[in-house]
């Protein structure tokens, strides 16, 4: 049986400056990969969180299809707030429970509606922990952020 896997990472250099994302999407049959497919991105101007929630996102959205997937990540902020947070959010108008308005209130939105579409198991892992897959998600992440850091001479 086919199952599928993402493991995504966010980066930045600087909290804020620039960061990236990367997610690394597996499918396996057992202890055979069949398919990979790595995603990266970032931004010039970003925070850490914002880059963690759009490798989710990102990761999501790339499945053409509604799947069965299982998200890995090293983010506790992305999963206390998509299996815990999220909903009382929603119910306050997307506030905080001390009334302030949900900070990343627009991926925050993102990621509810891409994790809607699909049956999503998350897992959270220790980063930096040598785990293989976390380091890919880590090592495209930092691609990611690459086109967006100052170059030496701009510094």
């Amino acid at each position: 049986m086919t199952e599928l896997f993402a493991y995504t990472d966010g980066a930045c250099s600087g909290n804020p400056g620039p960061g990236g994302w990367g997610a690394l999407l597996i499918a396996r049959n057992g202890e055979t990969v069949l398919k990979e497919r790595e995603l990266k991105g970032g931004e010039a101007d970003t925070t850490n969180n914002r880059m963690e929630l759009l490798a989710a996102i990102n990761a999501l959205e790339a499945l053409e299809r509604s799947s069965a997937i299982t998200l890995v990540t090293d983010s506790a902020y992305v999963k206390n707030g998509v299996e815990s947070w999220i909903h009382g959010w929603k119910r306050n108008g997307w506030k905080t429970s001390n009334k302030k308005p949900v900070k990343n209130v627009d991926l925050w939105q993102r990621l509810d509606e891409a994790r809607l579409r699909h049956d999503v198991t998350w897992e959270w892992i220790k980063g930096h922990a040598g785990h293989p897959e976390n380091e890919r998600a880590d090592e495209l992440a930092r691609a990611g952020m690459e086109p967006f850091k100052p170059s030496r001479s701009e510094q």
